[in-house]
């Protein structure tokens, strides 16, 4: 099946399924396993992004658009997962493997709060050798040197990952990281929430199952967390509303995921061999899932990925985030994507498209307007 799903029927010529799913998303109803795949395999582009940016509206009929002040540190590119879509990592041993110093970890800190930002996104490979103390450690000492900073860290993988080193169960590894200083967990390593895609693109990860039962307990102990998908790499578009539906029964339960963030797999220098996803493809997906995620409140453009213009038109497909001002960012720039933006870059693209910029924490509370540089 192409991944652009070009519809037999055109704009004005939808197929019956098409027309009722798109009224009871008109209407504000919950779609159904057959309402979205009517909608993603067969509605127009156009069709999409009318629905997905009323549905946007009824969500948040403010005209702003929010972002967060960030640094992605990766704290290691040591890890033992291989996967084959990562052009990050090192194996440990390999040349080029590091562990992030107090003093290099410090000046980063720092330098994002010099520079507006509210928060630190800390993520790593999965280090054999590291105790669970060191990271104990890590968030303590960032909590008792910047009191007031948003520690965003880790991964469902990572936690995972020391669960099964360390022989204690899920929660507990969370309880003490939240102990430490740890705030929330991002939803990173999801990449495709089937156990089938990923024992063939990450076979050494968690599982989809073991994934969302790491957010599951986090959200549990009251944090909140975000969702992600990494798609256009080994996966069927099956697997892709496997995935949001997935995430949405687990919001269901929980309402803990405060934004989900779709972003296209970027090929070079990885072992997986595949053209980039156009710009359509990106912009289907992200509406398909602003309409079936009716109970995440916020879906996240990535400029990172697909860069400002696009990033900017996905505004009207969906998305009420710019995602963040990504002071660094290091995992997707190995595979050749290096699309950067300021401060005064990110306000210049929102109001072009006719919103209001406003600046955020992970929760989405607004911050104090910063200089735009």
């Amino acid at each position: 099946m192409s991944t652009l799903f070009a519809p037999a029927h055109s704009a004005f010529e939808e197929s019956p399924e098409v027309l009722e799913a798109s009224a009871r998303a008109l209407a504000g109803e919950r779609l159904d396993r057959a309402a979205a795949e009517a909608l993603y395999y067969g509605a127009s582009l156009h069709t999409l992004a009318r629905l997905a940016h009323a549905m946007r509206l009824r969500l948040h009929p403010e005209p702003i658009v929010t972002y967060v002040g960030d640094r992605n540190i990766n704290y290691s590119n040591v890890c033992v997962c291989a996967c084959r879509f990562c052009a990050f990592f090192r194996a440990p041993g390999e040349e080029g493997g590091y562990v992030i110093t107090r003093e290099e970890m410090a000046r980063k800190i720092d330098e994002t709060l010099k520079l507006g930002g509210t928060q630190i996104l800390l993520q790593g490979g999965h280090h054999p050798d590291l105790p669970l103390e060191w990271y104990e450690d890590l968030l303590r000492w960032m909590r008792a040197t910047w009191p007031s900073l948003h520690i965003h860290a880790f991964s469902p993988p990572e936690i995972f990952f020391w669960s099964r080193k360390f022989n204690l169960p899920v929660a507990e590894v969370l309880r003490r990281l939240q102990a430490a200083g740890l705030d929330s967990v991002p939803g990173g390593g999801a990449e495709i929430l089937s156990t089938e895609v990923r024992a063939q693109v990450s076979p050494n990860k968690c599982t989809a199952e073991e994934w969302l039962g790491v957010m599951e307990e986090a959200h549990k102990l009251g944090m909140k967390t975000t969702a992600t998908m990494m798609f256009g790499h080994e996966e069927e578009p099956r697997h892709r509303l496997d995935h949001l539906f997935a995430v949405r029964e687990v919001q269901d339960r929980t309402h803990g995921f405060t934004a989900f963030i779709p972003w296209t797999f970027q090929p070079a220098h990885t072992r997986i061999h595949v053209q980039p996803l156009p710009a359509p493809a990106y912009l289907r997906l992200l509406a398909v899932s602003r309409l079936v995620l009716d109970n995440v409140p916020n879906i996240q453009a990535s400029w990172v990925t697909m860069g400002p213009q696009i990033a900017q038109l996905a505004l009207f497909y969906g998305a009420n985030d710019f995602g963040s001002l990504m002071i660094e960012e290091n995992v997707v720039a190995a595979a050749g994507v290096s699309f950067r933006m300021s401060r005064a870059d990110i306000h210049k693209t929102i109001r072009a498209a006719g919103f209001t910029p406003v600046q955020r924490t992970m929760d989405y509370r607004p911050v104090e307007p910063q200089p735009e540089v």
